[in-house]
């Protein structure tokens, strides 16, 4: 690696130069994402000749984290720069399970470091073609962020309340009484639904159609599991699958899964 890279914790007067970043890699994310992203995490960006070369994030919950937005100037690869980054961020903090969502490219590094692959991550993404709605979902309000936290700790293993106030003031939420969530917010091209938390395909079902009223013609993106069974209904409303990812995992966590693990969908599109 050259030794005129230096790193520093990623602060606000760095979005710009990791927006560049992620434009050049294809990714739809707008300053205001990356903004979303930094509030609730800790990163590191590298900077030569006063440009933001790389970045890496880890986002803590609870004895959880996920490592995201990894990014290298594509000028920069093959130097080791993906690893010394990702290494420095992971020392940002210390939770019992490491989480990402790794790209083909990506997967030899992840392995290296001692990730293993768990499931598959499909992004579905497209112009909505249907005008839908859905009876029994209600919009959540500040009296209801207890029982949403509550089932999204069951369905993740997760503490993640951070993300959830993030998104309650930066989104909608909405709620299927005692058997799941859903948020939507404003992102890249249009808009992107995550987290969903669900008790089974037909109230994931309807949370998605709850927040779809209203949008046909909007471009709109969902991130599922690969288990579930979303995958064909989501495409027959305009949604098809462009892309699929590989989720990986790092250590353990104790406890058995809860009846929401199945229908906790990876769309929180932050990297």
């Amino acid at each position: 690696m050259t030794q005129t890279i230096t790193f520093q914790p990623f602060g606000p007067e760095h979005v710009q130069g990791a927006l560049l970043l992620s434009t050049q890699a294809g990714w739809p994310h707008r300053s205001e994402d990356w903004d979303l992203v930094r509030d609730i995490s800790r990163g590191v960006v590298a900077i030569e000749d006063d440009a933001v070369v790389a970045t890496a994030v880890a986002t803590p919950f609870g004895d959880v984290a996920m490592a995201n937005m990894i990014i290298v100037d594509q000028a920069m690869r093959g130097r080791g720069l993906g690893r010394e980054i990702m290494l420095r961020a992971m020392d940002l903090a210390e939770p019992r399970q490491w989480r990402l969502v790794a790209t083909p490219a990506g997967m030899p590094l992840y392995e290296k470091l001692g990730f293993t692959a768990c499931g598959a991550v499909h992004q579905h993404q497209g112009r909505l073609l249907a005008d839908l709605s859905a009876p029994g979902i209600r919009p959540a309000g500040p009296g209801d962020m207890d029982m949403i936290r509550s089932m999204d700790r069951e369905a993740t293993g997760a503490d993640r309340d951070a993300l959830l106030d993030a998104l309650a003031h930066r989104g909608t939420l909405v709620l299927a009484e005692g058997k799941g969530f859903a948020a939507l917010r404003l992102f890249g091209r249009g808009a992107v639904v995550g987290p969903v938390v669900a008790d089974g395909v037909q109230t994931a079902q309807a949370l998605l159609s709850h927040l779809f009223a209203g949008r046909q013609g909007q471009f709109l993106r969902v991130d599922t599991t690969g288990t579930s069974g979303l995958e064909g209904w989501l495409t027959e409303i305009g949604l098809a699958e462009v892309d699929r990812g590989v989720a990986m995992l790092r250590g353990d966590l104790p406890g058995e899964q809860g009846r929401f693990t199945r229908f906790a969908l990876a769309a929180q599109a932050l990297g």
